[in-house]
């Protein structure tokens, strides 16, 4: 990430380490995490002219953690032209969940794997879960899963390690892999190099400039784009997102952080999300509405929603 990215994410730095849940069983999940505990929510925006997906957010640490919340976090989206929604899951008891989450609604889908912070944790017995947790058929992708340089929460080569496994769960179950890359775009490339990707990779919350952008596009692998799109001093990543090809275009919220610009500082959620939208079709010069349909489109063909 460069300097300039660097400071766009200020502020949202504890996506990358998240908090470490507490659930005493399987089908419950934290509240809001305590450093956005003091925060108010974020503003809702005018509703879309289309229709969208929030291809990454987690809606337990969003505090929707029952069927009911849960149906209430959608509806909140749906209101404003957030049609669906994918949860991600960052440490085993997230997998649980938002696998268990994903058939309380039918616009929910899920995503399970160990953060790269947790990929010390990644012993058989997770293997083995989240294996099968992978092959349900609501959910969609492996993820997040990837590299993480800047927290020092888990040792490179045990990220390395659990980055391979994921890709080759990814493989196995045939659906597309997440990636949370921080700090390390070179070292995420190599093992994918490595390993061979699978045929649908994600860049979640893109953080690159536009050398990584194109580097991306080369690869065929999408880029996924969260509120630090819509910060003013984010340069290198307005750079990324006018480059990207239209085709490999998601976005998303990474809720309860990275809340967009101007409602930076509040809590996010997936019902934020046309802020986001609205911020890249500025950048891009695309028309809002043809925007909607193609990001909504990418989502459906790449995480293969019917």
């Amino acid at each position: 990430m460069s300097r300039q990215g660097a400071e766009a994410t200020a502020g949202g730095a504890e996506r990358h380490q998240p908090a470490r849940r507490d659930r005493g069983d399987e089908q419950s999940s934290s509240p809001l995490p305590e450093s956005l505990r003091d925060r108010r929510p974020a503003k809702p925006p005018e509703p879309l002219p289309g229709s969208v997906i929030d291809a990454h957010t987690h809606l337990d640490a969003c505090g929707a953690d029952t069927p009911e919340l849960v149906a209430g976090a959608m509806q909140r989206a749906a209101a404003v032209g957030v049609a669906k929604v994918v949860t991600i899951a960052d440490d085993l008891a997230a997998a649980r969940w938002a696998a268990t989450a994903a058939t309380w609604h039918p616009d929910l889908y899920a995503a399970v794997a160990l953060h790269p912070t947790r990929a010390d944790t990644l012993d058989d017995a997770a293997r083995a879960e989240l294996g099968e947790l992978a092959r349900q058929p609501k959910v969609v992708a492996i993820g997040e899963t990837g590299l993480d340089h800047y927290w020092d929460a888990a040792p490179h080569p045990a990220q390395a390690e659990a980055f391979a496994w994921h890709i080759q769960l990814a493989k196995d179950v045939g659906k597309p892999l997440m990636i949370h890359d921080r700090d390390a775009h070179d070292a995420v490339f190599d093992v994918l190099r490595a390993e061979g990707a699978p045929p649908e990779v994600i860049f979640h919350c893109f953080s690159g400039d536009a050398q990584l952008a194109r580097r991306c596009a080369d690869a065929g692998f999408a880029m996924s784009f969260a509120g630090p799109v819509s910060f003013r001093n984010a340069t290198d990543l307005h750079a990324a997102a006018k480059l990207a090809p239209a085709e490999l275009l998601l976005v998303e919220t990474d809720a309860p952080f990275l809340t967009p610009h101007p409602q930076r500082g509040t809590v996010n959620e997936p019902y934020a999300l046309p802020y986001t939208v609205r911020a890249l079709a500025a950048l891009r010069g695309a028309d809002l509405a043809e925007l909607c349909t193609r990001l909504r489109s990418n989502a459906e063909r790449i995480y293969r929603l019917s």
